[in-house]
C-alpha cells in the first residue's frame, strides 16, 4: 500500500496512474472514495471485489461538465449548474459511456463532479472515474484514512491522504423523470 498525502502527489504520475487503471482511495468534497478509470474493466472489477458489491451500479466522477451535458440526457440544467458540488445525479445515458461492469449495462448512470482539488486530476486524464465510498457495502464509509480498515487499504494501488473530511456522503437525486427524487440524503 502506498499512501501519499495530497499535498506531496506528482501530478503527473497521477493522471498516469489514472489512465493506466489503478484503483485509488481518494478524497472528495464528502467522504473518502474507493475508485478507478471507468473504461478500464478489469479495475472496475477489482473495486468490487475490495467493495464486495456484486452487482449494485457506481456512480462515476465526470471528468468535467461538458463531457456531462454532452453524454447525457439532461431534463432541467438547473442541476447541472449547481456542480461541482456534493451531489450524484442519476441520469439517462445517451450511449455507452463506461466499461459495462460499472452500472451492469443500464441506460442509468449516477455521475459526480465533486469540488475537490482531486478532481483536477480526472480532468487531465479525461476519463470519466468510478466513485464509491470506500468501505464495504453496508457498513460505515471513511471520513480519515485511519478509518479504512487495513483489509481495504492493502487492496488498492495508491492512497491519497487529504486529511479528516467533515461532511457527509453525496446527495443521491434521480433526474431521469419529470420530477427529481432525492433517493438519498
Amino acid at each position: 500500500m502506498n499512501i501519499v498525502e495530497f499535498r506531496d502527489i506528482n501530478k503527473a504520475d497521477i493522471v498516469r496512474r489514472i489512465k493506466n487503471g489503478d484503483v485509488f482511495i481518494y478524497p472528495t468534497d464528502t467522504i473518502y472514495g474507493l475508485g478507478c478509470n471507468a473504461l478500464n474493466e478489469e479495475s472496475v472489477e477489482r473495486v468490487r471485489k475490495i467493495k464486495r458489491r456484486e452487482s449494485k451500479p457506481f456512480s462515476i466522477i465526470a471528468p468535467n461538465k461538458q463531457w456531462i451535458s454532452k453524454n447525457f440526457k439532461i431534463l432541467n440544467n438547473n442541476f447541472i449548474k449547481k456542480l461541482p458540488g456534493p451531489y450524484t445525479y442519476i441520469l439517462n445515458t445517451k450511449k455507452k459511456l463506461v466499461a459495462s461492469n460499472v452500472n451492469s449495462g443500464m441506460k442509468k448512470l449516477g455521475v459526480r463532479l465533486p469540488d475537490h482539488e482531486f478532481i483536477e486530476l480526472i480532468k487531465k486524464a479525461k476519463v470519466p472515474f468510478v466513485s464509491t465510498s470506500v468501505n464495504v457495502s453496508g457498513k460505515k464509509e471513511a471520513k480519515n484514512i485511519k478509518e479504512i480498515p487495513k483489509k481495504i487499504l492493502n487492496s488498492v494501488d495508491i492512497v491519497i491522504n487529504g486529511g479528516y473530511l467533515h461532511n457527509y456522503p453525496s446527495t443521491l437525486i434521480d433526474l431521469t423523470g419529470k420530477i427529481p427524487k432525492i433517493v438519498k440524503r
